[in-house]
């Protein structure tokens, strides 16, 4: 009989919910495989996260703050927002560019979001990637806030 895994470290930024979307990484790597384009992948994604009634926008414009007075500079369009807490960006590329990986922080550092996964579905092996910014982290939050 199949149990549930359940997280108990509370010191996690959405343990539950961090964890199926992983799984659902994983299940889509396993019934793809390796080699279709980035478009299918992201369909596959967005139907396996309606499958398992994980709320999510596709293409969401999301704005990217002045890391010093907390202006709006301009804005990103992440593949996914999960909740609207988890950004999700898909590449299906026979490799991951550390430029790839810089972007992903980059942003978290320079936006309201904490947490970003960037998923690469054309490797050999899945690669997939968790990043954290908190934004306790972030000096132009409490410049918002202020205001």
């Amino acid at each position: 009989m199949y149990e549930s895994t359940r997280i108990t470290n509370k010191n996690l930024l959405e343990p539950e919910l961090s964890y199926k979307i992983q799984g659902i990484f994983y299940n889509v790597s396993n019934k793809y495989g390796q080699g279709l384009k980035e478009q299918i992948y992201q369909k596959a994604l967005a139907e396996e996260l309606t499958k398992n009634n994980i709320i999510f926008e596709q293409q969401k414009r999301i704005n990217i703050f002045s890391i010093d007075s907390g202006k709006v500079l301009g804005s990103y369009v992440p593949d996914f927002l999960v909740e609207n807490k988890i950004i999700l960006e898909i590449k299906a590329s026979s490799f991951t560019t550390k430029q790839d990986v810089t972007q992903q922080i980059s942003y978290l550092k320079a936006s309201i979001y904490e947490i970003g996964y960037l998923v690469n579905f054309g490797t050999n092996k899945l690669y997939v990637s968790r990043s954290i910014f908190t934004n306790n982290r972030k000096q132009f939050i409490s410049s918002m806030q202020n205001t």
